[in-house]
């Protein structure tokens, strides 16, 4: 029994005297790790991550005309699928026609009631001219009646002739009232038809122009390419269901040209006082690790936006890329190192050794166990230059190493 005790006690000091031994040499390991401060070309970088799309493209429109028909929006009924390369003429969409159609319907009924408005004032005003004509002769004749007896009456009495002067004067009054009266019917005839006639042809134009507008909802790409669904205003793609804004662009889609690519990125506020156009800049394709471009910043936004799901402000920047690859396609997904700026000669060390305290920056020097003093200048993600305070090769502690709040400051 008792043996047994002991040589558990044993083997429970064995385990904890070989953690002590591992935990305490790798402890040890790694607060003193030491590195070179390194010479030569220090890059001042900016990484991002961005997405390719064509530099320019072709937009393929919606039906023109939808808005004298105060139609701001169509759905999609049917789209090929983004990234579909088409020929000339291919079709690509089709578009929801049922606002259109119910206004069609409307002007049809109001076009058959316009026809048979027009075909009534013709009849009435064909009817109404005859009577009128027919008046006119019969006064005519009447009038040439009178004038006949008053020829023939110049043997009368006097009073004889005297009255039939009267009625040759009535008879002549009341043929140009009618001649007056025939010329304002008429004039009234005509621009009663000219207005039902005006209305009757508009009706017919907007009639027309559905017509011609309906053929124009099933879409064909305008020339050969890739088809790339529009982006919404929250990132997502259109697709089957998605309504295009008929009264802002009315682009149901587009035709990139894929021999020149731009990487679209954004930069958040820290680091864009660093980037301007004209810079150089490394570019990688998520989809293509082996391959590598290099490209030029083209544009930078001078007003910082706010991305969806996103509290930080970054400014949208625009990257060409010099090499034309077929293989490259929009939406596909950059990695994109901006080189802000080229220190030729310099020395430079790991972010991670530098300490300050009070305002002075030092490093753990090696071998010396001081803390020496330095001037820092540009950094990157990762290093930091020293301009002055260390050369080429000098050993430095990554971490302070034991009892190194006590090693004496050499200042510069």
């Amino acid at each position: 029994m008792k043996r047994n005790i002991y040589i558990t006690l044993g083997a429970l000091a064995v385990i904890l005297l070989v953690l002590w031994y591992f935990l305490g040499r790798t402890d040890k390991t790694e607060s003193t790790i030491i590195v070179p401060a390194k010479f030569g070309e220090f890059r001042v970088l900016v990484t991002t991550s961005g997405e390719l799309e064509a530099k320019s493209s072709e937009d393929i429109k919606g039906p023109s005309g939808l808005r004298d028909f105060r139609i701001w929006q169509v759905k999609i009924n049917d789209i090929i699928p983004d990234g579909t390369v088409v020929d000339s003429g291919a079709y690509v969409a089709d578009l929801d026609r049922s606002d259109l159609m119910n206004q069609m319907k409307d002007i049809e009924t109001e076009l058959e009631k316009l026809q048979s408005q027009y075909t009534k004032i013709q009849l009435d005003t064909s009817m109404e001219m005859r009577n009128a004509r027919e008046e006119l002769i019969n006064l005519r004749y009447n009038l040439e009646e009178l004038q006949l007896r008053y020829d023939q009456s110049k043997y009368e009495p006097p009073a004889t002739i005297r009255q039939i002067q009267i009625d040759l004067e009535k008879g002549q009054r009341a043929y140009e009232q009618a001649q007056n009266n025939y010329q304002l019917k008429l004039d009234k005839a005509r621009a009663n038809m000219q207005e039902v006639s005006a209305t009757l042809q508009q009706t017919e134009r907007k009639y027309s122009q559905i017509n011609t507008i309906l053929k124009q909802f099933r879409i064909y790409a305008p020339k050969a390419g890739m088809v790339i669904h529009r982006r919404n205003w929250d990132g997502s793609k259109q697709g089957i269901g998605s309504t295009i804004q008929t009264g802002w662009d009315n682009v149901v889609a587009s035709l990139p040209n894929l021999t020149e690519m731009i990487s679209k990125t954004y930069v958040n506020e820290i680091d864009i006082s660093k980037v301007r156009t004209g810079q150089k800049v490394e570019i990688g394709v998520d989809a293509f690790p082996d391959r590598s471009y290099t490209g030029e910043i083209i544009e930078v936004a001078n007003i910082g936006e706010q991305l969806r799901n996103s509290n930080a402000k970054v400014f949208e920047v625009r990257i060409m890329i010099n090499e034309s690859d077929t293989i490259l396609r929009p939406a596909m997904t950059t990695k994109n190192t901006i080189i802000t700026d080229v220190i030729p000669n310099a020395v430079f060390v790991p972010l991670e050794s530098v300490y300050t305290i009070d305002s002075i920056s030092f490093v753990y020097f090696s071998g010396r166990q001081t803390r020496q003093q330095v001037k820092l200048g540009r950094s990157n993600q990762n290093e930091i230059v020293v301009i002055e305070g260390l050369k080429e090769g000098d050993l430095i502690y990554l971490a302070p190493p034991a009892n190194a709040e006590k090693w004496k400051l050499i200042n510069l």
